[in-house]
């Protein structure tokens, strides 16, 4: 666990649920309310997140933007190599990258699921990064080949790649690596403590241990009428019972105290994502950043 607790910073959840004509009035509002942060997804078979990306930071001056995640087995390392360099190379500084496993079941509909996803992301891991880094990357692995490739415009600073996961070896995984980890969400505080104590021991014994390593939670939150009610509806969606205790319900007040919480767990950075039933989202970011914020000051 983080040896020193730290009020998370704050960020918002674009998700699938939300259609491509919404980006623009939510990059804006998220910028425009103090957010620091616009997190997207990249689910099967709703939006590409690195149009998104690229789309929101164009929208905006200052918010950075983060794909959380890129499902490993639907792209070739050299295009998302490319991909993120691209990016990076328009708006330096503000994209943070994250890869990962995928949903194990899109990636069959999809023609790519493989029965070792750990290891595909390991190899993938090592040679997006070497590219990332400017090298020209020879491998020749199980799932990874590349001959003598190099990016013609790799990065030039040191542009985060996130690694997101929940099972116990990835998290390992992820918590061994430079930058940080993405968690998944409606997790229970038992669960979310446990997986940030995880990813703290991996860092501490990595090489890395020396830097700081960012802890990046969708934070699943209702406000208003019946909120609670409505947090419990949500949770079936994300294969949790009406019982299970996930998220934060409650007024301003409730959920700022909730997030000095997550700060003591571990959490380094809160993607709060609404329940379905929300039709207002920038009138949401608005509270969250005229009447939560405040409060965190």
């Amino acid at each position: 666990m983080a040896t020193q607790a730290q009020v998370p910073t704050l960020g918002f959840t674009y998700g699938p649920w939300m259609p491509p004509s919404a980006l623009r009035d939510i990059a804006v509002a998220v910028e425009d309310n103090g957010l620091e942060e616009l997190w997207l997804w990249e689910d099967c078979f709703s939006q590409s997140g690195v149009a998104s990306a690229a789309a929101a930071l164009a929208f905006t001056s200052r918010i950075r933007v983060a794909i959380g995640l890129m499902p490993v087995p639907l792209r070739t390392v050299a295009l998302t190599a490319m991909e993120i360099a691209t990016i990076d190379g328009m708006f330096p500084g503000r994209f943070i990258a994250g890869i990962g496993h995928g949903v194990q079941e899109w990636m069959g509909q999809a023609g790519v699921r493989t029965a070792k996803p750990l290891s595909l992301l390991r190899e993938y891991d090592a040679a997006l990064r070497a590219l990332l880094a400017g090298e020209s990357v020879t491998v020749s692995g199980e799932f990874i080949t590349l001959d003598d490739v190099k990016l013609t415009w790799p990065p030039q600073g040191d542009l985060p790649l996130m690694v997101g996961g929940t099972g116990p070896r990835t998290l390992d995984f992820a918590g061994s690596l430079p930058h940080g980890s993405l968690l998944g969400n409606a997790y229970s505080d038992a669960d979310l403590v446990a997986a940030c104590e995880r990813i703290h021991a991996a860092h501490a014994a990595s090489p890395h241990s020396s830097s700081p390593h960012a802890i990046v939670y969708p934070l699943l939150v209702a406000t208003g009428e019946n909120a609670e009610e409505r947090l419990r509806a949500e949770a079936p969606l994300w294969g949790k019972t009406a019982d299970d205790q996930i998220g934060v319900a409650g007024d301003a007040a409730t959920i700022a105290d909730y997030l000095r919480r997550l700060g003591s767990m571990g959490v380094t950075s809160v993607a709060f994502e609404t329940t379905q039933d929300v039709t207002d989202q920038v009138g949401f970011i608005r509270f969250l950043g005229e009447e939560v914020r405040p409060l965190l000051a």
